[in-house]
């Protein structure tokens, strides 16, 4: 066993939380596709890391870009309540309350599972559900700048945000512990959802377009309803989205 998977086994035996499979990967395909392949052996709790992934995606199959340094992590939860949206905004929420950016200023979370602030994206979440009740979540986190090349869209990283010396295998296990806390949340009906997701918010009362698969709706964004659903406030009246792709339309 290798130091990096000795101190995370540690620091997660500390927390009571050591899951029944931990691996640290070099690089791999997809670590969601991974812990995908291991509970088909019936194993409940899983944690795969990889340095670099050749097949991430987000959401919506498209390609999540994984340079080496950063962090690409998977895991399965198993919820007593039916999984439903409100788990992603459980996690991202979660995820800015670990220790290492609790203390950061401006971190947002753009509805509904990406990390983010002023100077952009840098983290985002997947959650692929494989039945009612399981599903697997994936967490990619920018610890480094992302070189030019790879950028498709306006990106920064934890460095970036004010966190000097990262410990990737500390950040690993505050953010296998954040998703636990989320399916804990979740379990317990997301309470004050709204009000918690809303202080955290990007493009509140900003002027966006929402792309869904039958067509786009354009309004103010007015936060989210505490089942998750997102306020627009359009020509027609106050309209509720549940699905769909939100996109600011006034950059300022």
């Amino acid at each position: 066993m290798d130091l990096e998977t000795r101190h995370l086994r540690q620091l997660l035996t500390q927390a009571n939380q050591l899951p029944e499979v931990l691996l640290l990967k070099q690089t791999t395909t997809s670590t969601n596709d991974d812990v995908r392949d291991i509970a088909q052996s019936g194993v409940k709790t899983i944690l795969v890391c990889s340095e670099t992934q050749t097949q991430g995606r987000g959401q919506h199959q498209r390609e999540w870009v994984s340079p080496i340094g950063n962090i690409y992590l998977s895991t399965l939860l198993e919820t007593r309540t039916a999984i439903d949206g409100r788990l992603a905004l459980e996690i991202a929420l979660n995820i800015l309350q670990m220790p290492s950016l609790k203390n950061l200023d401006g971190l947002q979370i753009k509805w509904p599972n990406d990390l983010y602030s002023a100077q952009g994206k840098w983290g985002g979440i997947l959650v692929e559900p494989i039945s009612p009740n399981q599903a697997i979540v994936g967490v990619g986190i920018n610890l480094l700048p992302i070189p030019k090349e790879h950028v498709t869209q306006q990106a920064t990283s934890v460095v970036q945000l004010g966190v000097q010396y990262p410990n990737r295998i500390q950040m690993i296990s505050e953010l296998y512990l954040a998703i636990q806390q989320a399916g804990q949340w979740f379990n317990h009906g997301c309470y004050n959802l709204a009000a918690r997701f809303n202080h955290h918010a990007t493009f509140i009362d900003r002027h966006v377009l929402f792309e869904q698969v039958n067509g786009e709706v354009e309004g103010i964004f007015q936060g989210i309803k505490d089942d998750g659903s997102v306020n627009l406030l359009t020509n027609q009246g106050l309209v509720n989205v549940y699905q769909g792709r939100l996109r600011l339309l006034d950059p300022q």
